[in-house]
């Protein structure tokens, strides 16, 4: 009982500091009009940032899928798991990621952040490399690093000077540079072309996290690589397939050697039964979309509902970070306060998430709004003037 009043405590202290979290259940399909224990809601919280985790056409794909392939893998990649469906997508994806990258190669995973964790294990498995890890990096990459035997190394957010020192210091035999290409809590984008150069200088591999760039950025929805144009043997790209592909899992994506070598080495692949191959023979008809003149049209109309929500806003205690991206935070500052921000939304039918530390660091508690190309004018302009009401209040 004692261990059990030592837990009960913790909570409170949580609680105290209003950073319980609790979850809500969601009764629809994911989409900006959902049903949520009940009640209906406008929701500007999730990634599906193309809106296609509905789609029809990816409904239908997934059910094909399961009736070829059954609902499970039933094993892990490397024993009897790795269906056609598996190696086709692996294929599709690396012909999407391809142009930024040389003798290119993929490899799926059933989340981001497994393939994260694969990526830092794998390539920082010996002792004499050095990881360069951005101030900012999701969790994922912070505990990637963690597991690795490498050394680890911070360097402040866009602190490209900061990392150029630490680079040319290192005496370490393989170098990464770890960084995400959209951070995921403010929205804007790390500066890609200056660390690649870097990264060639000094003989360092770059780690891009594309969770939410990837089918969003890039004129082909081929994320960040294609949004500045990149390309080199020293990319690691990881894309994210839940988010804007609306479906699930992960992949990374680089020089068919350092593929190769995930494969031989890294545990999170080799240890876990492989993702569901109806997932992935439904993530080529999501690939379809991405890359076609429905993806473009889908694009050009979230572009469009960012720069409305960005005009539209008129703040004067909170601030918005500039952000280009689907993501845009509203920083309020302190946890109680972004609280009932979110709660008085909510009372309003609309559906945006408070989020506090240790997601962001304290005395920076936000909303985070999250545009889709699902969401319509109309929605947009029904937040933004939610939104201008309450901070004025």
């Amino acid at each position: 009982m004692n261990m059990i009043a030592k837990l009960e405590q913790q909570l409170r202290e949580l609680d105290e500091r209003s950073l319980t979290r609790r979850r809500r259940v969601v009764d629809t399909p994911c989409a900006p009009r959902l049903v949520v224990e009940g009640r209906p809601l406008l929701a500007f919280c999730s990634n599906d940032y193309l809106g296609l985790a509905a789609h029809p056409a990816l409904v239908e794909a997934l059910r094909e899928g399961a009736s070829l392939y059954g609902a499970g893998s039933g094993a892990s990649h490397l024993i009897s798991g790795h269906t056609r469906a598996h190696e086709q997508l692996e294929e599709r994806l690396a012909a999407f990621a391809g142009p930024h990258l040389e003798n290119a190669r993929a490899l799926s995973f059933c989340t981001g952040y497994m393939a994260n964790l694969a990526i830092l294990t794998a390539l920082g498995a010996d002792a004499d490399a050095e990881i360069f890890s951005e101030q900012l990096n999701h969790a994922s990459l912070i505990d990637g690093a963690r597991l690795a035997r490498a050394r680890v190394s911070l360097y402040p957010h866009a602190g490209l000077a900061e990392l150029e020192a630490l680079l040319a210091a290192s005496t370490a035999a393989t170098k990464l540079v770890v960084t995400d290409s959209v951070f995921s809590m403010d929205g804007d984008l790390a500066p890609l072309p200056a660390l690649l150069a870097l990264c060639e200088q000094h003989g360092a591999w770059l780690v891009v996290d594309d969770a939410h760039g990837f089918g969003t950025l890039g004129a082909n929805g081929r994320g960040a690589l294609e949004h500045f144009n990149l390309r080199s043997p020293n990319l690691v790209y990881m894309g994210t397939l839940g988010k804007a592909a609306g479906i699930g899992g992960a992949f990374v994506a680089a020089h068919a050697s350092v593929i190769e070598l995930m494969i031989q080495r890294a545990r999170p692949y080799i240890y876990t039964t492989a993702a569901p191959p109806a997932l992935a023979h439904a993530l080529l008809a999501s690939l379809d979309i991405i890359g076609g003149a429905e993806g473009a049209a889908r694009r050009a109309h979230l572009n469009a509902v960012i720069a409305q929500f960005q005009q539209g806003l008129r703040l004067e205690r909170w601030q918005r970070p500039a952000s280009p991206t689907a993501i845009q935070p509203i920083i309020i500052g302190e946890n109680a306060e972004a609280l009932r921000a979110g709660a008085g939304l909510y009372g309003q039918g609309l559906w945006v998430a408070a989020i506090r530390p240790p997601t962001v660091p304290a005395g920076t508690a936000r909303l985070r709004v999250t545009l889709s190309a699902a969401h319509t004018h109309e929605d947009v302009a029904q937040l933004v003037a939610a939104l201008n009401l309450l901070e004025g209040s």
